[in-house]
């Protein structure tokens, strides 16, 4: 009886962790099977390169229930052991602007489009010489994302879209084991200056509520960002009056009927001398006011500055035409594994349908770094310095409010002996200016951008010039 008992209990274990080895197999072939189907395995149209890396695209599906989908690229290190080299997830802004329009095709991957818009060339100050690069096109109905509810695309807004961020990248870490314990990093720009700290938000209260899954999270860094509507504003207008670009009395007009407090409602007052500001302005792009306009675009520039308040939701320089005509090419759609029933109809750079329609958008997420610089995070900002959008003296207004202690004062920072910015470091936060860099900072300045990138990874200062050796006479 009791050899006969044991028998069956023993029987059981058997049988437990033999389904539990079955299952381990069954999930580790389907994650297999679905990175083999994601891998990117031939050239991309236009591309007379050779590449020394992997890189994969596909869909995670964040909500079965209405079959909400966002696209993603994923570009591994060019390194012979990737894995040892950090994660970076990045998002561009907008809202509803794609990642893979501007982070991937003209700022930060190898990827970058010819102005015949048919072509590629290699990228020399590509993000992956030093990390992994995940790239989402966020939230749905950008890029090549979607949903089987078209109500979806009606109703995003900043707390769905941290929402989805957080379940793609549990689903994603699942298809790519790999780089679990990989140090993981997030970085964007522009309005991703709301998404890259309230992702953080929640991945660091994710982690404390599980260790199973958590996320090797490790820091975040985000450039001319969307931080808060009070100093964005104040700092816009300070940096348009002192750079010459409007009247005396616009500037303090803009001063006293914009109130400061919402960027995406302004009052009519506002709006008015909102107006007069944009032609002092003249025909010039705010987000680099010392480059040259795209004259090959001029119509489509001034018919496509949506705003979103004081905010235009549409940049687009030539590079944008180039990634349009591109990412519009059946091919190129083909060979990234769009789905052929739910590409869009034309493929957009930005979609200004989930801009004019986006519902939740805080004031501020200057609390949010309150609460996550106590964790230790490395957190950055840096600011091109010719960007009037969201320029430096925003950026510079809103650190300022933290109060937070300085550890290594302002100084000027170098590549190649050439002053390259300025730098300063708090408590618990570094900022960086870029010399000479409007809005997209590795699209103007890709070189310092690189070293910018080199130094947030490794948490090292920017390179400063040694002060020169004095001679004593002989």
């Amino acid at each position: 009886m009791v050899n006969s008992k044991w028998s069956q209990i023993l029987f059981k274990d058997i049988i437990t962790l033999a389904a539990l080895f079955l299952c381990n197999i069954i999930l580790a072939f389907t994650t297999d099977h679905q990175q083999e189907q994601d891998r990117i395995g031939t050239a991309l149209p236009g591309q007379n390169f050779n590449i020394n890396f992997e890189h994969y695209s596909g869909y995670i599906t964040v909500n079965k229930d209405v079959g909400r989908t966002l696209f993603y690229w994923f570009i591994e290190a060019d390194h012979i052991d990737p894995t040892s080299k950090p994660l970076l997830l990045w998002f561009n802004g907008g809202p509803g602007c794609s990642s893979i329009a501007y982070g991937e095709a003209e700022e930060i991957g190898p990827f970058h489009i010819n102005s015949d818009g048919n072509t590629l060339h290699l990228n020399p100050y590509s993000w992956n010489q030093v990390a992994n690069i995940l790239l989402i096109d966020s939230p749905v109905g950008v890029g090549f994302s979607y949903s089987n509810a078209s109500s979806d695309i009606l109703n995003n807004g900043d707390k769905r879209t941290t929402e989805d961020s957080l379940i793609f990248l549990l689903k994603w870490f699942e298809r790519f084991p790999r780089y679990k314990e990989t140090d993981f990093f997030i970085s964007g720009e522009s309005y991703a200056g709301h998404y890259v700290p309230q992702l953080s938000q929640v991945i660091v209260k994710h982690n404390s509520a599980t260790k199973q899954n958590s996320i090797n999270l490790k820091g975040y860094m985000v450039g001319n960002a969307l931080t808060d509507d009070f100093h964005d504003q104040l700092g816009m207008f300070q940096f348009m009056w002192t750079n010459g670009m409007i009247s005396d009395q616009t500037f303090k007009l803009l001063n006293l009927r914009c109130d400061f407090q919402s960027v995406k409602h302004p009052s009519e007052s506002c709006e008015k001398i909102w107006e007069i500001a944009e032609k002092e302005l003249g025909n010039i792009d705010p987000y680099s006011i010392f480059a040259t306009p795209c004259h090959a675009n001029d119509n489509q520039m001034v018919k496509g500055k949506h705003r979103v308040g004081n905010l235009r939701t549409v940049y687009d320089p030539c590079t944008s035409k180039h990634s349009t005509t591109y990412f519009n090419l059946p091919e190129v759609q083909r060979i990234l594994h769009v789905h052929p029933d739910h590409r869009p109809a034309k493929w957009q750079t930005c979609s200004v349908v989930v801009a004019i329609n986006w519902k939740d958008s805080p004031r501020t997420v200057l609390n949010i770094y309150r609460e996550l610089i106590p964790t230790g995070l490395r957190i950055w900002m840096f600011s091109g310095n010719t960007d009037a959008v969201l320029p430096v003296t925003s950026t510079r207004y809103s650190i300022d409010a933290l109060k937070l202690p300085t550890v290594s004062p302002w100084r000027a920072w170098y590549d190649d002996g050439e002053v390259a910015g300025w730098t300063q470091e708090y408590a618990g936060l570094t900022f960086v200016n870029v010399r000479g860099a409007g809005h997209e900072v590795p699209l103007h300045r890709p070189k310092l951008a690189l070293a910018l990138f080199k130094s947030f990874l490794a948490g090292t200062s920017m390179q400063t010039l040694e002060p020169p050796t004095l001679r004593t006479a002989s």
